[in-house]
């Protein structure tokens, strides 16, 4: 190899862009897994994903704020006592990532 070719693969190599670091995913990410993992779906619809028994929550996002619904998860009858929801058994980072994904539902 001439010292030409091996310049030119240097170049090339310093100029080639790396590849993204894998991330961990986020928490609406991690929310959205929690959706399905907890089986929400099996009373709430978002999109077209779900059963219609509560409400519809694929817009829930632009109707109350990240906190509201981070309140509701953590105690539902608290924040209304006529509510059907049952509380759910999630820990705070849990309650935050459900949160986080159901406050992106616009």
């Amino acid at each position: 190899m001439t010292w030409r070719a091996g310049l030119a693969g240097l170049w090339l190599l310093l100029l080639t862009p790396l590849a993204p670091l894998a991330q961990e995913p986020g928490p609406a990410t991690k929310g959205e897994q929690l959706f399905r993992i907890q089986g929400c779906y099996g009373c709430h619809i978002v999109g077209k994903f779900g059963t219609p028994i509560g409400p519809n929550l694929t817009h829930v996002g632009g109707k109350y704020s990240k906190a509201f619904l981070t309140r509701w998860l953590s105690d539902p009858e608290s924040q209304r006592p006529n509510a059907h929801m049952p509380k759910l058994e999630l820990d705070p980072a849990q309650i935050e990532a459900l949160a986080a994904f159901l406050s992106s539902l616009q």
